[in-house]
């Protein structure tokens, strides 16, 4: 398996057995770099960190921040008030977004996966999939009949996404929602380059497919799933597969062992934020947030159509209009 601070070689052809194909439909071919040292030059001591997730959180529904939420931001900023964001977009859906608005520290993205600093534009730490793990994913996704969305980090920092054969209108959709939102190159796997490291790999499907995907790869100790309700109601289900190091969580303890920082606020709506509750010292969820991300938060604080995050920080940091 991959660990960061190893170098690990490794030539993976993966067939689609299931469906009777002799010859490779792609080769991943690995040449895993040893991990950067993690060195960060801030030292925010006795500081608090605010940490917010982006959609269905700091986002309005349309995927933007709201002109009060930037206001927002601007204050916390000129007040010295030190925040930073855990999504789990790439770094190429959230650059523009962020631009301009403050976030100056390391942003954790693709939740956890990757941790990236926006001044050196430097990877500072990366959790990558091992070929073992890759292999038993697209085997429990294809098994269920469902494509699988690959996405890759290659050596110039750029995102893309390889798809196995689209198999339904919904996954078409989801193949042009990466192309558009997430700003990813998406391929066929078949043109997957050779040298390239796996971040994550999604799917989408019924429930009942998406939960025996779930459970093939349980006995995997090094995965982690996410999932939950896709687009056009409960009729369809994402799932989001990745290395069990790679956690919004487990990025954050991290940020606030290297920063310095002696209290950690954050803010989430989804099952991915959760680890991220339980490492910080104060957690909250907006009110669009379902019932058991609800419970699980510190508290809940207003819509996030409402710019529920800024009217919180407002009254926390006593930030007047």
């Amino acid at each position: 398996m991959y660990q960061s601070g190893r170098v690990q070689s490794a030539i993976f052809l993966f067939y689609l057995k299931a469906l009777g194909e002799s010859q490779p439909v792609f080769r991943l071919v690995y040449n895993s770099p040893s991990s950067r040292p993690f060195t960060i030059i801030w030292s925010l001591s006795f500081m608090e960190l605010i940490v917010f997730d982006l959609d269905g959180t700091l986002l309005d529904s349309n995927g933007e921040i709201s002109q009060f939420t930037r206001d927002t931001l601007a204050a916390l900023s000129h007040r010295g008030i030190a925040y930073t964001v855990a999504t789990g977009r790439t770094l190429h859906a959230s650059r523009d977004l962020l631009s301009g608005h403050g976030f100056s520290l390391p942003h954790v993205f693709k939740n956890g996966v990757m941790i990236w600093d926006p001044a050196t534009e430097e990877i500072l730490h990366q959790n990558y999939l091992a070929v073992d793990e890759v292999e038993h994913v697209l085997t429990a996704i294809m098994h269920e009949g469902l494509a699988a969305f690959i996405f890759t980090l290659d050596g110039q920092k750029k995102h893309a996404v390889y798809h196995t054969p689209l198999q339904s209108e919904i996954e078409r959709k989801l193949s042009v929602h990466f192309s558009g939102r997430e700003q990813l190159e998406v391929h066929p796997a078949a043109q997957l380059p050779p040298y390239v490291e796996i971040t994550n790999i999604s799917a989408l499907g019924v429930p009942e497919s998406v939960e025996r995907v779930r459970r093939f790869i349980d006995d995997e100790p090094f995965l982690v799933a996410y999932s939950g309700q896709a687009w056009d109601g409960d009729e369809w289900q994402w799932i989001d597969i990745h290395h069990c190091d790679a956690s919004k969580g487990g990025a954050v303890d991290i940020l606030r062992t290297q920063l310095e920082v002696s209290r950690v606020i954050c803010f989430g709506d989804s099952d991915n934020d959760l680890s991220m509750f339980e490492q910080a010292d104060e957690s909250y969820a907006p009110d669009n947030a379902a019932e058991h991300i609800r419970n699980a938060a510190t508290a809940v604080i207003g819509h996030h159509d409402e710019d529920g995050i800024a009217h919180f920080l407002r009254e926390r940091f006593d930030i007047r209009s």
